[in-house]
């Protein structure tokens, strides 16, 4: 293996569905990270269809569903791997490891019982690349008293840290969640979930619009504001907890949103709904970054949300004094943030380093993240 390089591989599967996104890193401790290449991969119809069907709660045959789709998922993540590699002729002994986030099914930390399921049989993965697999990185912060979620701003840290700015980092995926890195070193770096992205909008689009997502905002444009709703769904309990906290596609789900229909919107069309949840997403998240310690001046998005032009434009009318801005005018394409973290959390592992930080999951301590399946 060349000494001068340390490819590292990062998969990552969101609460959106939208894909399998793969990245190529060259990553070297203390801060050298590198993006050699990224692609999304699709996740067939079916098989996106089955994961929808498993992530809502009572569907009959649930553990055989389970078992089959971990099964699915793990082939895939490792045919997205053989497949980038082989676009880049780079062979399995020049890669250290691939980090897998795993496709999310359940996430319940604050539980009587605290746990969150991400599939994808990272022995599958190791075994058809050939390549060590690092994954399963989110129970071993809940086993130390945390959420297990978010685990991206150590990352953001490392990349994006401003000794001038006090700088959100937002990534609006399915759900959406903030990072806040002051730019006094000594303050405690801070992250949790705002509540929904994208997934709210997506799944009435799917239901109710006949269309997979709203590309650039066009149809929630074209729709009016329910300011009832928009409220009632404002006063949600989770909006008013404080941090940590994390959620996910169990809770923001469409039976969430039927529960707050059943007494809205009677009069109002489909187009009404889907321009109320865009103003959900936007003021939840807004309302989050107004309240930071010192003030925010920047912030910088990743995601699929970034590329909705109606809601990036909604973000800075209700953030006006701050800068507004994609991660790619800071040095990372925002498609690929997310799985870029799971390929620096993977290096961090295999050299044996914690990559936790209690002060935005509540753990109890530091402790090193994922298990390790040897090639």
């Amino acid at each position: 293996m060349d000494t001068d390089t340390s490819y590292y591989i990062g998969l990552m599967s969101g609460t959106s569905l939208d894909g399998v996104d793969v990245v190529l890193a060259d990553i070297q401790l203390p801060h050298k990270f590198t993006l050699l290449a990224a692609k999304t991969y699709p996740i067939p119809d079916k098989l996106k269809y089955e994961l929808l069907s498993l992530s809502q709660k009572q569907q009959a045959n649930e553990l055989d569903l389970y078992a089959h789709l971990d099964v699915k998922m793990g082939q895939l993540f490792a045919q997205c791997c053989l497949s980038i590699m082989q676009e880049q002729q780079i062979s399995a002994d020049q890669v250290f490891a691939i980090g897998s986030h795993g496709q999310t099914l359940r996430h319940y930390p604050v539980d009587e019982y605290p746990t969150t399921l991400q599939i994808g049989d990272p022995n599958i993965i190791a075994q058809e690349t050939q390549i060590t697999t690092i994954a399963d990185f989110r129970r071993r912060d809940i086993a130390a008293g945390g959420q297990g979620a978010p685990l991206v701003p150590p990352f953001h840290q490392a990349l994006f840290s401003d000794k001038k700015n006090n700088r959100a980092i937002l990534n609006i995926g399915g759900i959406a969640n903030i990072t806040f890195l002051s730019a006094d070193s000594s303050d405690e770096v801070i992250g949790y979930d705002t509540g929904p992205g994208n997934g709210l909008m997506d799944n009435w689009c799917n239901t109710h619009l006949n269309c997979a997502y709203d590309t650039a905002g066009e149809l929630a444009d074209q729709g009016v504001v329910v300011q009832e709703l928009l409220k009632q769904m404002l006063a949600d309990a989770y909006f008013a907890q404080t941090y940590p906290k994390s959620t996910g596609r169990e809770y923001f789900s469409i039976q969430w949103l039927e529960n707050y229909l059943q007494n809205n919107c009677s009069n109002n069309s489909s187009l009404d709904v889907l321009a109320t949840l865009l103003e959900l997403t936007c003021h939840s998240i807004a309302n989050e970054i107004k309240q930071l310690k010192p003030k925010v001046n920047e912030v910088l998005i990743c995601g699929g949300g970034v590329k909705n032009d109606r809601l990036m434009l909604r973000l800075g009318e209700l953030l006006p004094e701050m800068l507004i801005a994609s991660t790619e005018k800071f040095g990372l394409h925002p498609d690929w943030v997310e799985a870029s973290a799971f390929a620096w959390l993977a290096q961090q592992t295999l050299n044996g380093l914690s990559s936790n930080l209690p002060s935005v999951t509540g753990a109890n301590e530091e402790v090193i993240l994922g298990a390790i399946w040897q090639a």
